[in-house]
């Protein structure tokens, strides 16, 4: 009988509630998203709220899109935490929960900086930026970057520690709750190298899309659980090439996307709820 496995890591009995608890979380997550993000989604350039709720959305919307295709790594982190307390070794009691507390704080980094830096952009009014301009290029281009980075050395050295739970575990424990911390977040780190293009491609179709926010998940899911690393880099790079140019050339004819100009976008800023505050 063939092991059952999430990613890389065999999955033994003990460790199902640990993976249910976070498909349950990342269910929450969708539908606390959803409800934050209803009526919101005005395509590329729509208004992502003030900052405090803008990060409290984020972070909801991290656990909803990641804890998937982190559980490998959760799963690794509690099964050696688990065997450290059985012979005697110094593992936090509670460090499964502060490894996945540091994870998401490295993500809320990221959010502070992309939102900092979408504000900027937005709040320069330069015309030829707008949609109907050059809007809809720099949308394309960000997403061809995505594309561009899935294929550089960088993007499969993070990728590599993404899907190497145990190497990754082993060559940097740290002991203590401060140790489990710091370890989520390390990963993090990596987790962002590791798909910071395609977070910024979500940015560019519409950061308050549900659609698109499933899209950008199932693409980190599947380069990150699958077992052909290289050919599932590869894929997503094609298929983020392809949507960048629709993008950029044929807006109208790519499913799911959002117009700025169109009257969709519009009604939809008629209905947006108030976003002063989490």
């Amino acid at each position: 009988m063939s092991t059952l496995r999430v990613g890389s890591v065999p999955l033994s009995r003990s460790a199902l509630p640990l993976v249910a608890a976070l498909v349950a979380l990342a269910a929450i997550g969708w539908l606390v998203t959803g409800n934050r993000m209803s009526g919101m989604n005005a395509g590329p350039g729509t208004d992502p709220g003030a900052l405090g709720f803008f990060l409290v959305t984020w972070v909801v919307m991290m656990g909803a899109m990641m804890f998937p295709s982190v559980a490998p790594m959760v799963v690794a982190y509690d099964r050696i935490s688990a065997h450290r307390r059985e012979i005697g070794r110094p593992a936090a009691t509670a460090g499964t929960a502060l490894f996945i507390g540091g994870y998401l704080v490295s993500w809320a980094a990221f959010g502070l900086v992309g939102w900092a830096l979408y504000e900027a952009v937005r709040g320069l009014s330069i015309d030829a930026l707008s949609w109907h301009n050059g809007g809809r290029y720099l949308a394309g281009g960000v997403i061809l970057l995505a594309a561009v980075y899935e294929l550089t050395p960088m993007k499969h050295a993070c990728l590599k520690k993404c899907r190497s739970p145990m190497s990754f575990l082993f060559g940097g424990w740290r002991d203590g709750s401060l140790g489990a911390f710091r370890l989520g977040v390390e990963h993090g780190a990596w987790c962002v190298g590791c798909c910071w293009a395609l977070m910024a491609a979500l940015f560019a179709l519409g950061v308050m899309s549900i659609p698109w926010m499933a899209f950008v998940a199932a693409l980190i899911a599947a380069e990150k659980l699958l077992p052909w690393a290289r050919g599932t880099s590869i894929g997503i790079a094609a298929l983020l090439a392809v949507l960048g140019v629709s993008v950029a050339l044929i807006p109208g004819r790519v499913p799911g996307l959002v117009l700025p100009d169109s009257a969709k976008a519009k009604s939809m800023h008629g209905v947006m709820k108030p976003m002063h505050g989490p």
